[in-house]
């Protein structure tokens, strides 16, 4: 249970995806665990193209960012945390400066903003769109293309089984392809070999696997079935026939802002062509015959997700077990030492303001992990183990969940030196050196490996210190246990933390 599991369920969801080209919102009531959509908000803020040369947001992209945030926390206010989920994609992944914005965006938004991996965001579109189209058998072949990445999922009614994103976008390919609005046959050439370059590392294991239906999600595809319908080449439906004539039609056209004749919104024609030529790629790489659109994508994805937390059919407990199994983490002794620390947490959580559900949920998963990397070696096996969840696909993690938790491995035994925290966020390092404490000391408590019930002990927190207290003749039967509590005490001492056991 964590720390709002008791709580009713929320009567509104909300999810916010700051892509790189168009920040969306969507607000849906959860009814009977089905997601109703009350309302959806998009702006095209174009966060992509204002990454100058040294992938640094520019100041005037922020300030589009922030004014469009602030138009959707309107609508935010009252709900409960549990109930939102913001995220930010590839141009937040890629910005050199994003700790800065998200800031800032938090402040704005009064809701935490999370940066999600490239296969997080296609397990995400998979999950928005599986949910929008009926619930039939067979493969399904997902393609979202967005502003700076570009996502591929193969899966089988809501469980994806392939999941790939390319660094490839709408707006990356505008700004080098089409960068003056001109549409020539030679820049479109240009534009769908390189996006057939870029497809090359998957093109075999895909066209292997094998789908019986492709379904395209997102503006870049919706835009091009609209224009097929418009032009009367299809009703809608993208087959690769009608891909050569609408290509036959750009070039002729040569000009983005002819593009409004076909009914493309003037907010969508320079990125129009760039979309295509991705699109293009893809049809001819993977050999696509004919593909539909889906209104589901990344927000749709995100309410499900939130909804599967509430309903606790979390996929992150999911991505714990797998990765016990996977990595033949001893299950009890992780047991033991969750809840061990759980029982620490509960009396210093008030007074080290760790009480929240986020650091209670990376205080149990990093127990149940931390022996993760012994499955590589026993020699520095917390080093092993923090890489693993550093930089691992975890289903439903964003990247720093994963950095929090990779953090408390990497630190829950030996030396407790500032290398652990090197790379952190700085506001980020007081909360996680707690929480690090804690781990550390029910992993010494458990270190038997009897799997002992917690023992009873008393918590007194200060600042930077600790006085641990049991009971009357518990320490006495277990010298061992005082000898490792004796070097902790010293470990401790070097990160100016103070650890005074009484017995």
């Amino acid at each position: 249970m964590t720390a709002n599991s008791s709580a009713t369920p929320p009567e509104l969801l909300a999810a916010i995806d700051m892509g790189s080209n168009s920040f969306h919102m969507v607000v849906a009531r959860l009814v009977h665990g089905e997601i109703r959509t009350l309302e959806k908000m998009g702006e095209k803020v174009q966060l992509g193209a204002g990454l100058d040369s040294h992938n640094r947001l520019t100041e005037d992209a922020q300030e589009r960012a922030l004014a469009c945030l602030s138009r959707f926390a309107q609508r935010l206010q009252g709900m409960p945390p549990e109930a939102v989920q913001v995220v930010g994609t590839n141009a937040l992944r890629v910005a050199r400066d994003a700790h800065e914005f998200m800031t800032r965006a938090e402040e704005v938004l009064g809701y935490p903003v999370e940066i999600i991996a490239g296969r997080e965001e296609a397990r995400l579109i998979y999950l928005g769109v599986s949910h929008t189209l009926s619930d039939d058998s067979g493969r399904r072949l997902v393609i979202d293309i967005g502003g700076g990445s570009t996502e591929f999922i193969i899966g089988e009614r809501f469980e994806p089984q392939e999941l790939e994103s390319l660094h490839m976008g709408c707006v990356s390919f505008r700004n080098r392809y089409f960068p003056d609005g001109k549409i020539t046959r030679k820049q479109m050439d240009k534009a769908v070999t390189h996006a057939e370059q870029e497809l090359l590392n998957i093109r075999q294991h895909f066209r292997s696997k094998g789908w019986q239906s492709a379904v395209g999600s997102s503006g870049s595809i919706k835009a091009i079935a609209s224009v097929l319908t418009s032009l009367r080449i299809t009703d809608g439906t993208i087959t690769l026939d009608a891909m050569m004539e609408l290509r036959t039609r750009l070039v002729d056209m040569g000009k983005v802002e002819k593009l409004g004749d076909l009914g493309v919104r003037a907010d969508r024609q320079s990125i129009f062509p760039a979309g295509f030529a991705i699109l293009m790629g893809a049809f001819q790489s993977l050999r696509i015959t004919e593909m539909t659109f889906a209104d589901g994508a990344l927000r749709e994805g995100l309410l499900y997700d939130i909804a599967g937390r509430i309903q606790h059919e979390d996929v992150r407990v999911r991505t714990i077990q797998a990765l016990q199994e996977r990595y033949h983490v001893d299950q009890d002794h992780g047991s033991a030492v969750e809840h061990t620390a759980i029982a620490a947490w509960k009396q210093v959580a008030d007074a080290w303001a760790l009480n929240t559900a986020i650091d209670e949920e990376v205080l149990r998963w990093a127990c149940r992990l931390h022996e993760i990397g012994l499955t590589i070696s026993h020699s520095q096996y917390h080093k092993h183990g923090a890489y693993l969840l550093r930089y691992s696909d975890l289903p439903g993690f964003s990247q720093q969940f994963q950095r929090d938790l990779a953090t408390l491995v990497r630190g829950h035994r030996r030396k407790f030196s500032s290398a652990i925290f090197e790379g952190l966020n700085p506001e980020d390092v007081p909360r996680l050196r707690y929480l690090c404490v804690l781990v550390r000391l029910a992993v010494l408590l458990q270190h038997p490996r009897n799997h002992e019930q917690p023992p009873e002990f008393r918590l007194h927190p200060s600042n930077n210190g600790l006085a641990l207290e049991f009971t009357a003749g518990w320490l006495d039967e277990r010298p061992l246990t005082l000898a490792d509590l004796e070097n902790e005490r010293d470990y401790l001492a070097k990160q100016s933390f103070t650890l005074e056991v009484k017995f």
